[in-house]
């Protein structure tokens, strides 16, 4: 049985510190129960990292996406380590801006001209920001989750500290159904400014799903925005906006840009993002060139190979092996999978005898234990190949035959470890 007693002595010294231990919700105790689960990560190569404890894992995390190619990338590092010799961040722009600019203007269907942030929040929000500028408006209708700032965050659950007026001004609408958003846009004819979504998350759009949202949005003038902080640079070169054939009007990116560096993108109409002259959306750090050397390497090599084209072939192997696993098992009931194959989902269900969270948390509490990090998705990198690929589904195998067992035999109680976990907030 693996050993967890530094990750959890560092936590507790952690928490004296830092609210719960870690500078992001999915990566603490919340989604993380104690006494099965490692809490720091020191090492990372490729596939594979290591805890605080030496235990290794093969990652099917990649850090919330945002490990693309895989980590420690021999052209990304080197980039970095060749941009580190000439400086991080300057008194005037660095050329570096308008190279990695220009080669999303042109990897990316809706973008025409582009300004970074540093994390996906600060491109939602601006984009936000220029809808309303541009139109004059100030509602916001959404689907998906967008980040931690006021203007979504306050839709959700999670809107402790967030103004009831601000609240009030984003309403949201319900994926693969059109007439949801026709609603919103009805009840409050001439005050919308913009319709954001995710173009796709845990499940596939219908086939018309996404050039209805654009039709609804220009008939009531509004701006169309897509948010591909996953899907760019995952779905395809382009994003999803590429891969289904609708062009948004503005679109925001993040996670895959740069392998794992912190730096995000607003792009779109030039007549919309010619606003970012006068609206403010600044940052000191926008222009860091360790991140936008990471950028560059990365998007020449999507560019320069099958890469994407790699990942969907890995992940159609993951999935299939995922749901010929279910039914090995007999576990339909409880169990499914959805979303891309780049971008995958294990979805729980409750059954007569547990909850979907019981259920989830021996789940993860059995793949720790074979070395297979995840809580149910299935983020590839280029870096998974099929020895990673069969750890998983090995993992898999024996935590759906644990969980089989346990609800069988009603003894989750006696087998899990820990506490079970609890719902953060449901945005999917």
């Amino acid at each position: 049985m693996r050993s967890f007693t530094t990750s959890e002595e560092w936590l507790d010294r952690a928490e004296r510190t830092i609210p719960l231990g870690s500078q992001t919700f999915s990566k603490s105790r919340t989604q993380f129960p104690r006494g099965i689960s490692p809490y720091f990560i020191t090492r990372a190569d490729g596939a594979r990292v290591w805890d605080a404890d030496g235990n290794e894992y093969v990652d099917f995390i990649n850090s919330q996406c945002s490990v693309t190619l895989g980590y420690n990338d021999p052209d990304v590092t080197a980039a970095v380590k060749a941009q580190l010799e000439n400086g991080v961040i300057f008194s005037l722009p660095h050329p570096l801006e308008m190279e990695v600019a220009e080669r999303i203007v042109a990897m990316v269907p809706c973008a025409e001209k582009v300004r970074f942030g540093k994390n996906g929040s600060d491109a939602t929000a601006g984009a936000i920001r220029i809808a309303r500028a541009f139109t004059g408006r100030d509602r916001v209708a959404v689907c998906g989750y967008h980040g931690w700032q006021d203007w979504y965050i306050g839709s959700t659950a999670r809107n402790l500290g967030v103004p009831q007026a601000t609240r009030d001004l984003t309403s949201t609408f319900a994926f693969n159904d059109a007439d949801s958003l026709k609603a919103l846009l009805d009840a409050h004819p001439g005050e919308f400014a913009a319709v954001i979504l995710e173009p796709m998350n845990v499940a596939y759009p219908t086939p018309d799903f996404l050039g209805a949202v654009k039709d609804l949005a220009h008939a009531h003038g509004a701006l169309l925005v897509f948010d591909e902080t996953i899907t760019g640079f995952r779905f395809a070169n382009g994003g999803a906006q590429e891969m289904f054939g609708v062009t948004p009007d503005l679109a925001t990116f993040g996670k895959g840009l740069a392998n794992g560096y912190p730096v995000s993108a607003v792009t779109g109409r030039a007549d919309v993002m010619k606003l970012m002259e006068d609206v403010f959306f600044s940052f000191t750090f926008g222009g860091e060139t360790l991140s936008l050397a990471a950028a560059k390497a990365t998007l020449d090599k999507l560019a320069s190979g099958p890469v994407l084209a790699n990942m969907r072939k890995t992940g159609e192997e993951v999935c299939a092996g995922i749901e010929a696993l279910i039914g090995k098992h007999d576990l339909g009931h409880m169990l499914a999978v959805s979303g891309d194959p780049t971008w995958s989902f294990v979805n729980f269900r409750d059954t007569e005898n547990y909850t979907m969270w019981e259920l989830k948390t021996l789940f993860m509490q059995e793949i720790f234990e074979r070395g297979v990090l995840s809580y149910g998705t299935q983020n590839i990198s280029a870096s998974h190949g099929p020895e990673e690929v069969r750890a998983l589904l090995d993992a898999y195998d024996a935590a759906f035959a644990a969980l089989a067992d346990a609800d069988a035999n009603r003894s989750l109680a006696q087998v899990l470890r820990c506490k079970p976990l609890e719902p953060l907030f449901k945005v999917r």
